[in-house]
């Protein structure tokens, strides 16, 4: 399977000039218009911007920072606030002060810069990532690569045609012990796969109710809404709270969730998309200025096998001995990926193999690998691989929001899936457990939906479709060419 998506990756991936037409219908500065500087030497620092560095973009500055091979030339962030700390540690690192920009266009019109390191927002991920390729520079752009499909093809389309190494922050492909399992599954090992499981059961507290407030001296609320439409300022809106709003997030699903999404999908030994999708859940347990679910369900029919994929954000049991991880269901054993370990068991539960960590790599230094190499089919998660992955995060959450409310204590939502009924039934009995009074609570139960992998669209629903991409506010535009 992964060699067949390198494959699907290498055949659209031509070296290319950028194109003045192709970055001004972009909003890329015409200075940034052009190729970046030459491939960085064997023994010549690299050196990266990192935009977003609040949380995980932090993490980013930190570690290149300690890279004896690599320079954090550059932090990118609308928000002056947060940028001490990331200033001093990229400092420390290579001895020079590192330049601040709050515009990220400005940033890529430098061409010394080699690298971008994106940790911004969901609703910002593809625009930015599209414009440092489209101005020479290699990716890395944290989960998910994006914040809807159509953007996600774009990405694709644009890293090839600019011959751009793009690496997504899903790490777990980097992971020996996932590696193994995967190709132990592939091979099979476990006998038929009938059903790849990911789980995502973190706690998630209410995030209240607050509301709208000046902008915060030193925030530039413009570039930070970029393609979203123009909105009063509100903490819950803003710094990490944006995951739980649909203009910016995908709730977490896409967040944490879809790092579990991606092996779940990786698992089935499936490159392409499924046929079918339906998702349930809601909010449960408070009542918040949150829009995404806390609780959800999500069913992918590839045909022979399915893909399931649960969210729990109230206080729960494990499944398999797993809270965030993975579960591959054969027909003659079972694997579970979590924070414990990675363990196939045979159809009794006796255990036959734990994964060691044996071919692992450090997914950023692969990053930095590839850059050197160019070697595409190198990359541990190509943009490929996220944007597949991100389409079913995609997908589901299209399902759930033109979804109709029905009780909870009404059976079977999946229909004639039975392990979709089984997993409902879990949830309903956790929703149970925390107090959910089951007779009087209704859920959204998803519209079902056909899906065309050719296409990447839903089949006979315009609602649906309309779902795959959004308005984006100028100057902030994906173009349809890139």
């Amino acid at each position: 399977m992964v060699e067949l998506s390198r494959r699907r990756f290498l055949e659209g991936s031509v070296l290319a000039a950028a194109a003045a037409s192709v970055g001004a219908k972009a909003g890329l500065p015409a200075e940034a218009r052009s190729l970046g500087r030459a491939k960085a030497g064997a023994n010549e620092r690299l050196r990266i911007a990192v935009a977003g560095v609040r949380g995980q973009g932090g993490t980013h500055v930190r570690l290149w920072s300690k890279m004896k091979d690599v320079e954090v030339a550059a932090i990118c962030d609308v928000d002056e606030n947060i940028i001490a700390e990331p200033m001093k540690a990229a400092e420390a690192g290579s001895g020079k002060k590192p330049q601040y920009y709050k515009d990220f266009r400005k940033l890529v019109e430098d061409k010394s810069i080699d690298a971008v390191s994106i940790a911004t927002c969901n609703h910002t991920h593809t625009l930015l990532a599209l414009w440092a390729v489209q101005a020479g520079k290699d990716v890395y752009v944290e989960k998910p690569l994006s914040h809807t499909v159509w953007e996600g093809r774009k990405l694709v389309e644009a890293a090839g045609k600019y011959g751009r190494i793009v690496q997504h922050g899903t790490q777990s492909r980097s992971d020996g012990r996932r590696r193994q399992a995967v190709q132990y599954v592939r091979d099979g090992k476990l006998g038929k796969l009938q059903v790849s499981r990911g789980l995502c059961y973190k706690l998630r507290k209410s995030i209240g109710k607050k509301v709208d407030a000046p902008i915060p001296p030193g925030v530039d609320y413009d570039l930070w809404l970029g393609p979203a439409p123009v909105r009063p300022w509100n903490p819950n809106r803003f710094h990490y709270e944006w995951h739980w709003n649909w203009e910016y997030g995908n709730g977490d699903i896409g967040n944490q969730g879809i790092h579990e999404m991606d092996i779940a999908r990786w698992g089935a030994c499936k490159d392409g998309l499924p046929r079918k999708v339906i998702s349930i859940g809601g909010r449960f347990g408070y009542e918040d200025d949150g829009q995404t679910p806390n609780t959800q369900i999500a069913l992918f029919d590839y045909g022979d096998r399915l893909v399931i994929f649960e969210v729990r954000g109230l206080p729960t049991e494990e499944y398999k001995e797993t809270l965030i991880g993975d579960v591959f269901h054969g027909s003659e054993g079972t694997i579970a990926a979590h924070g414990k370990g990675v363990v196939a068991t045979d159809a009794k539960g006796e255990r036959i193999k734990t994964f060691s960590w044996d071919g692992s790599v450090d997914h950023y230094r692969n990053f930095l690998d590839c850059i050197r190499s160019r070697k595409q089919e190198d990359v541990s998660a190509n943009v490929l691989e996220g944007h597949l992955s991100c389409v079913l995060v995609h997908a589901a959450n299209i399902s759930y929001r033109l979804g109709e409310p029905q009780p909870l204590s009404k059976e079977e939502p999946f229909g004639s899936y039975a392990e979709g009924n089984e997993t409902f039934r879990r949830y309903r009995d956790h929703l149970k457990a925390n107090g959910i009074p089951i007779e009087k609570t209704m859920h959204r139960v998803g519209r079902i939906l056909e899906f065309d992998p050719a296409r990447e669209a839903f089949v006979g629903d315009s609602e649906a479709n309309a779902l795959l991409r959004r308005e984006y506010r100028k100057p902030f535009e994906v173009p349809e060419l890139v």
